[in-house]
């Protein structure tokens, strides 16, 4: 019998599992975000005993006879200090991480009311922000300390907004505290789970996929493939060349391609579920980096080959412009297409609406991919648009 306490409440558990979806599925402690689960993004950082520590990584029986403290578990008091200290920092954007800084931030403050700024970067320095670059997130930290020593209590922020003037952002209370609700964070009655059978290969050809073991467990609602879809359904921001699923007899083009998708009555037994799927792979030669995807005898990724897309900007007049110039210095640059840190888990919920599917998703703006395409709505902090798997997920709403 494993005992513990989270936010001050004993809790009792038999057998054992990760600390992660026990404080998000049992406690309920939804300022828990889940943002990477392998300990490398901090945006579920809890105290366990005073330190600041990632839930995703210890187990249970690790945590027997301890105490951990959420957000949820601040006093009022604290709940009132980072709310208006994030908010009138600016530092709350997308707000996932921000819970986990909080956390952070305080293990800091109870030890430490008046940290330099050097301190409190290194006590963020496991948390990851693709939002807003930290300056203002150290800004709120500060600003943070300085009311929390002078004791005066949190300054009242002026109802009403005024041309020119600075306001707090309307959802950041909700954000900085962890109550804002995430895709992942939403529960629905009756749901069921699906996810992604992803490549061992970096590039391989997927020779077979046999689901027979996994639908045969009971709770399994079904095992798909790029069979089970209708048409040719490519994806992607620039050009339209990436497989929602890898088909059988064709090539996997990165560590991690979805070749199928499980989904299941429960997490757990779609788990056990993933793990009975059986795929025969051939491997293949590998590209490696950008430079090596140049080189004339390099596989070709595609039927196009390895280029994604050539760019050329020109405006005005350059030769002009540097034979008048005072100073000229010539050089060779080199620039890569910029990607944000991976955080919030791309996850999408959808169900039945009258004639089409409504689709709550976390990966970006709503969309219309075709005339066809059953309807959408959005609503703040579940941003509605269409996954890569919109698909799928219909295939599994059907069973809501």
């Amino acid at each position: 019998m494993i005992e513990m306490r989270v936010n001050h409440q004993l809790y009792q558990i038999e057998g054992d599992g990760k600390l992660l979806p026990f404080l998000r599925d049992v406690c309920k402690c939804k300022s828990v975000k889940d943002g990477c689960s392998e300990g490398a993004c901090g945006a579920c950082h809890v105290l366990v005993d005073g330190k600041a520590v990632k839930a995703c990584i210890p187990t249970l029986s690790d945590m027997d006879g301890r105490h951990i403290l959420t957000v949820e578990g601040f006093s009022q008091e604290e709940k009132e200090l980072y709310a208006y200290a994030f908010a009138h920092a600016g530092a709350v954007q997308c707000g996932f991480c921000i819970p986990g800084m909080v956390i952070c931030a305080k293990g800091l403050l109870d030890e430490n009311e008046n940290p330099t700024r050097k301190e409190i970067a290194y006590a963020l320095r496991n948390n990851i922000c693709r939002c807003t670059g930290y300056k203002k997130i150290l800004d709120a930290v500060e600003l943070a300390a300085k009311l929390k020593r002078e004791g005066n209590g949190i300054p009242r922020e002026e109802s009403g907004w005024k041309l020119g003037e600075r306001a707090h952002r309307i959802d950041a209370r909700e954000k900085t505290l962890g109550y804002g609700e995430y895709v992942d964070d939403m529960e629905i009655e009756g749901m069921i789970y699906a996810s992604a059978i992803r490549a061992k290969y970096p590039r391989a050809k997927v020779l077979s996929i046999d689901g027979t073991k996994a639908e045969a467990l009971p709770g399994v609602v079904g095992v798909y493939t790029a069979a089970d879809i209708p048409g040719d359904v490519k994806v992607g921001h620039l050009v339209q060349d990436w497989d929602t699923m890898i088909p059988a007899g064709e090539c996997t083009r990165y560590l991690g391609d979805a070749v199928a998708l499980v989904a299941a009555e429960t997490p757990e037994i779609l788990e056990k579920a993933k793990k009975l799927v059986k795929v025969s792979y051939e491997e293949m030669p590998f590209v490696s980096s950008p430079y090596e995807s140049m080189k004339e005898d390099a596989p070709k990724l595609h039927p196009g080959g390895n280029l994604l897309a050539h760019k050329h900007v020109s405006r005005g007049n350059a030769e002009k412009a540097i034979a008048n110039a005072k100073y000229v210095c010539t050089e060779k640059f080199h620039t890569p297409y910029t990607e944000h840190a991976f955080l919030e888990l791309e996850c999408a919920i959808a169900m039945p609406y009258e004639d089409g599917v409504l689709i709550y998703s976390t990966d970006r703006e709503p969309t219309r991919p075709s005339t066809n395409a059953p309807k959408c709505w959005g609503f703040p902090m579940k941003r509605c648009g269409w996954s890569t798997s919109w698909w799928a997920a219909d295939l599994a709403a059907k069973r809501t």
